[in-house]
């Protein structure tokens, strides 16, 4: 591939899908070119893609398990390889293995900390030397409100996602002073694929406790990514941000 340099980069793990994949879109939009980072090449990857490139032609699809640090050292240098240089940094990629404490195998639990928490700490740490090097950089952290809350049957995807808030939080300290934000968003109940699996029963429990009595759309918590990357939030790092329509 020829290098390229003219427009801003965005990388967004998880962007083949529901919120990723809205992120990608919005962020493309706003002018970046989008490096996407998914698990698998697979039809939907690169139906997103193509979407994405009728608003930023030069993005590019990455194939990467996020949880394996050597992957994601040589899904960087590809990056880095395709483009001049890249200032946003969008952790999304995520897993749940739902089941009540005692029914969690070792598996359900590594595997949710692993992609979800790991993941998004390797491919920081991938990324921040380049940063550090241009002495700027926006990273924002997809958590969740469980994060915050706690829930039924995710005390390993609750434990994850709390954990990327410290992380956040700690991040915006050590690095503030060299121009790298760093910020989470908590999303509440989004319409995606695994909401679309809920019976009319669980929607309407849902909807009792949420203040806008719906389902907050992947598109609205987009809209949160691109300010938080945007010069408009230029005094914004080390926050963590629900989306949850009043839960």
């Amino acid at each position: 591939m020829d290098r390229l340099g003219e427009k801003n980069v965005a990388i967004v793990s998880g962007a083949s899908r529901g919120i990723g994949r809205a992120i990608a879109l919005k962020l493309a939009k706003s002018g970046y070119d989008i490096a996407m980072i998914a698990a698998h090449d697979n039809e939907r990857a690169q139906m997103t893609l193509k979407e994405v490139k009728a608003y930023a032609d030069q993005s590019s699809f990455f194939e990467c398990n996020v949880a394996n640090p050597v992957q994601v050292a040589k899904t960087l240098e590809e990056i880095k390889a395709r483009y001049t240089d890249f200032d946003v940094l969008v952790n999304n990629a995520g897993i749940t293995r739902d089941k009540l404490l005692l029914s969690l195998s070792e598996e359900d639990i590594a595997s949710v900390i692993d992609v979800n928490l790991l993941g998004t700490i390797y491919m920081t740490k991938a990324c921040l030397k380049t940063f550090l090097r241009k002495k700027s950089g926006s990273i924002v952290n997809i958590s969740s409100i469980v994060g915050l809350t706690g829930n039924v049957g995710q005390a390993n995807y609750a434990a994850s996602k709390a954990g990327i808030i410290g992380f956040t939080k700690s991040v915006a300290k050590e690095y503030g002073k060299k121009n790298i934000r760093c910020n989470a968003v908590a999303p509440g109940f989004i319409e995606t694929d695994m909401t679309d699996l809920m019976s009319d029963e669980a929607r309407k429990n849902i909807f009792e406790k949420i203040a806008l009595a719906r389902l907050g759309q992947a598109d609205e918590v987009a809209n949160l990514v691109n300010f938080l990357v945007s010069d408009q939030a230029s005094y914004i790092t080390g926050q963590t941000i629900s989306i949850d329509g009043g839960l």
